[in-house]
């Protein structure tokens, strides 16, 4: 069930060709298929073949589309056989297979740490890219076509590959009408010559089970390939008839002739015949050597091309002459030169790179040359690196990843040439000598210079003065650290200078001589008194709880003298309203 699970998921992410995921930044999509660089579907060069030799039917039309394809296959086998289109298809894979500066075909790119481990052990460990990618891309350069069936494992992803030979695989699209853009491949291993397949059953494949390398420059081809010299498949066939031709010419009209004219004087003309044929066999005789039985015969004549020619002559006063026949004077090496240059104008690759040097003016002449198959070169490797995308998503949904981060990753293969890169380089040192000068002369705004120069939008201006702030910060930092000693992030704690020098004299007195001194234990657990010898952390508890006491006491005292306050009462002399010269109020006298 789980195995179904994860076919399912692989299954329903490949139906549309294109893989859409939303991350931070929007929305990434990956198109597995390059879908989107089709004008058509479909579309082949050979349509009116099928129409006319092999009928309208679907089965017969794909019947002669897979013929013309082998046929095609075998013209490139034989070219491959051809030292200058060997060497070619040497070089197309060397240069888009080189190894960069760190010593890695495949450089990954990721946020993640953990995912980028995951997709080093599918290249470097499973794939085996190092050493296995290079036959693959001249299989790719070769045919157009290359294929690489994927073995897929639940919660493992891809745990092997296996290269399929491009005769047997063909690629069906359009058979599903509910899908347009479902694809599959079916696998049709030995097909004997009488049309039919061998014991080897055919087997379909769906679309995340083969990863189909194709180079789509021509739409002619589709939904196959085009090999990188199928431009130079008819010049080609035209040098190498150019070539058999020399060759012949050379071997038939080389060798010098000569002519005699023997003079027969008054001989009758019905004997001029015979008496031609007695100097003849009289003057040459050609070795000869019999295969089967080894006998060297000097009587036989042998009439080839390196006979001479023998004439009658009457009424000359010269009598026998010889004379000299001159051989090969036609020179074939101005056309076998034409046909040649256009093979190399076809190949796309500097004459230089395959030994032929004789156009090459300059270092000047050369680095143009490298700098356009460079392009060429990067043109083969988006291709190679889009279908590697495909892959490592394939092996990432295996593994469960089924978030933005399965397509939040970057690969690249090492660019071909340096001076491809010393070009870009020179260009942003120019971009950033106009923008110095247009700063220096206060002719525009900064973000005038970095929107229009530079390509820098609004928030990428506002990142980027941001961390040219944390720059600064870093460069103080180090400047800090060189000039004083001292790092800004870390200042060093203050410290009594007295205390200081006193334990400097001490050191110097201590280590006179002797065991060397050790180091301050002094509120160490090493320390013979324990951590804390004068019993400075106890007494500081003591002092915080007679503390806590002596608040807690003035607190209860207070709220002593609040409660007295608030019942103490005010003592006055009340009077009563008299008149103080009221008889009443006075004293008896008698009772003194």
């Amino acid at each position: 069930m789980a195995d179904k699970s994860i076919f399912s998921r692989l299954q329903k992410l490949f139906s549309t060709n294109t893989i859409v995921r939303k991350t931070e930044d929007g929305v990434k999509v990956i198109d597995t298929d390059e879908w989107q660089n089709m004008t058509t579907n479909l579309v082949d060069r050979f349509m009116k073949m099928k129409v006319t030799n092999y009928g309208t039917g679907q089965t017969a039309s794909s019947m002669a589309y897979q013929q013309v394809r082998i046929d095609l296959f075998r013209d490139y086998d034989s070219m491959d056989s051809d030292p200058i289109l060997s060497s070619a298809l040497d070089v197309y894979s060397d240069e888009t297979t080189a190894r960069n500066e760190f010593g890695n075909v495949l450089k990954i790119h990721h946020e993640d740490d953990h995912i980028k481990q995951l997709l080093e052990n599918l290249f470097y460990d499973i794939l085996n890219v190092e050493f296995n990618l290079w036959p693959w891309t001249r299989n790719l350069v070769k045919y157009g076509d290359f294929f690489l069936q994927l073995e897929i494992a639940d919660k493992l992803g891809i745990v092997n590959v296996m290269a399929l030979s491009t005769y047997e695989v063909s690629r069906v699209e359009n058979f599903d009408p509910e899908n347009p853009q479902r694809v599959k491949f079916i696998y049709a291993p030995y097909q004997n010559p009488s049309g039919g397949y061998g014991q080897t059953p055919k087997k379909e494949f769906e679309n995340y089970e083969i990863a189909h390398f194709r180079l789509n420059s021509d739409s002619n081809f589709l939904p196959y390939g085009k090999s990188m010299i199928e431009g130079a498949r008819r010049v080609w066939k035209q040098l190498m008839l150019m070539e058999d031709a020399m060759l012949i010419h050379r071997v038939m009209r080389a060798p010098e002739k000569r002519i005699f004219k023997i003079d027969v004087g008054n001989i009758p003309p019905n004997e001029v015949d015979n008496y031609m044929q007695k100097i003849i066999n009289s003057s040459k005789k050609v070795p000869f050597v019999d295969e089967r039985t080894g006998d060297y015969n000097l009587k036989y004549n042998m009439q080839n091309l390196v006979e001479d020619y023998y004439m009658p002559v009457r009424g000359n006063d010269n009598g026998t002459s010889i004379d000299t026949l001159k051989g090969l004077e036609y020179n074939m090496i101005d056309d076998i030169n034409y046909l040649k240059g256009k093979l190399m104008a076809a190949l796309k690759i500097p004459k230089a790179f395959l030994g032929y040097e004789e156009d090459v003016n300059g270092k000047a002449t050369l680095a143009a040359q490298d700098v356009r198959f460079a392009r060429t070169i990067e043109r083969i490797q988006r291709t190679i690196v889009s279908e590697l995308y495909k892959i490592a998503i394939v092996h990432l949904a295996g593994q469960g990843i089924d978030d933005s981060e399965m397509t939040n990753f970057q690969l690249t293969l090492t660019n071909a040439s340096t001076i491809y890169e010393q070009e870009k380089v020179n260009l942003w040192s120019e971009k950033v000598r106009l923008a110095s000068d247009m700063k220096a002369l206060n002719m525009l705004s900064t973000d005038w210079v970095y929107h229009n120069i530079f390509g820098i939008s609004e928030d990428e201006m506002d990142t980027e003065r941001a961390k040219m702030v944390l720059d600064l910060k870093d460069r103080f930092r180090y400047n800090s650290i060189e000039q004083q000693g001292q790092d800004p992030a870390n200042p060093p704690q203050q410290q009594n200078v007295e205390e200081e020098i006193e334990k400097m004299k001490q050191e110097i007195v201590d280590n006179k001589g002797g065991r060397p001194r050790e180091g301050n234990t002094y509120g160490k657990d090493k320390h013979p008194y324990g951590r804390d010898p004068l019993g400075n952390k106890e007494n500081e508890k003591e002092r915080k709880r007679e503390t806590r006491t002596n608040e807690s006491n003035k607190k209860i005292a207070q709220q002593y003298i609040n409660g007295i306050s608030a019942k103490k009462k005010i003592l006055s002399e009340k009077t009563q309203k008299s008149d103080l010269l009221d008889e009443n109020n006075l004293l008896d006298d008698t009772k003194f």
